[in-house]
């Protein structure tokens, strides 16, 4: 499945329906008087957040969403028919902003919330309503009003309790796949993995935490270079950064310090998010280097730092038990 994180749309609500000009007619009501009904509210367009949907691939081939249109006033003071409201269901996380102002309609989080991007028109009056002792005999009715229209942008910031960051080629994908059934591409080139990856790893207690594998991050991402700066805004609801650092890179302190900067140059809170520091592939790193690199972080630092292999398994439960400590 293609991961789409951002969508334009065009949406449009239904025009109300027209009220008409009626008169009754009945044998024994010999001054029937007006009986024309209003119409029906158009129809509005409603987002919501469905669990089961994690990408915006759906709104690539389908941009154009209008909701019915109110039917007319009937005789007899029957009011028409609403119009059916347009449902759009969309991932939770999804943000969703006005295209030409900016301004943020709404953040739907959670599974079931709903939000009304605009609003059906008004059904217009019929004859009926404007009966008074002036005028016995109305003979005009309203129009319907226009439903409302808006361009929208759609974003997709992941939910997750816990993303994995590191420079490309760190094991963050195998570290995914060593500690959940998720099964995202694994090979030994940098930027294997193009889109984030959800995996769910499970609690002693049966719990499910989501954590995320976010791809691309290099230096400069904050300002477009690479892959990271489209998934930065993943991390933004995370409660915790599991910073992963490769013990058998040239330099493992450059590598921390170049996400570092990321993080404090894209802004939004990143910087100040609890971190964990795993020094990964420690399997193919003597015990010397090892120590020496773990010293040197733990002075730039007062994060938990763990050393674990991915590839071999090796100290992963301890890294969740610190994750695991860390959330609660």
């Amino acid at each position: 499945m293609q991961f789409i994180d951002r969508a334009e749309i065009e949406v449009e609500a239904g025009k109300g329906g027209d009220g008409i000009v009626a008169f009754r007619r009945e044998k024994y009501v010999p001054a029937g008087g007006p009986a024309g009904g209003n119409g029906g509210w158009g129809g509005s367009v409603i987002l919501v957040a469905n669990s089961n949907l994690q990408t915006l691939l759906d709104f690539s081939y389908s941009r154009n969403f209008k909701a019915d249109d109110g039917k007319r006033g009937g005789p007899s003071n029957r009011t028409g028919a609403n119009g059916k409201n347009c449902i759009i269901e969309v991932p939770c996380g999804t943000i969703i902003y006005d295209l030409e102002t900016e301004e943020i309609l709404g953040d739907l989080i959670e599974k079931g919330q709903i939000l009304c991007v605009v609003a059906g028109g008004k059904g217009g009056l019929g004859n009926k309503h404007f009966l008074s002792n002036q005028n016995r005999a109305p003979d005009y009715a309203l129009d319907g009003l226009p439903g409302e229209h808006r361009w929208l942008r759609l974003e997709l910031k992941l939910l997750a309790e816990v993303g994995i960051i590191g420079l490309p080629n760190a094991g963050k994908s195998t570290l995914m796949a060593a500690l959940s059934a998720a099964r995202p591409k694994i090979a030994d080139y940098p930027f294997t993995t193009l889109v984030p990856n959800l995996g769910v790893v499970r609690k002693p207690t049966g719990d499910g935490t989501v954590f995320a594998d976010i791809p691309g991050l290099i230096e400069g991402a904050h300002e477009g270079v690479g892959l990271g700066h489209e998934f930065l805004r993943h991390i933004e609801r995370t409660r915790l950064l599991l910073h992963l650092v490769d013990v058998t890179s040239i330099d493992p302190i450059a590598d921390y310090q170049i996400i570092q900067e990321e993080l404090n140059a894209y802004g939004r809170g990143l910087s100040d998010r609890p971190q964990i520091i795993a020094l990964n592939k420690v399997d193919a790193a003597d015990e010397e280097t090892i120590q020496t690199i773990k010293t040197e972080l733990g002075n730039l630092n007062s994060s938990p730092i763990i050393t674990i292999s991915a590839v071999t398994r090796t100290r992963l439960e301890e890294l969740l038990q610190i994750v695991w400590q860390t959330l609660d």
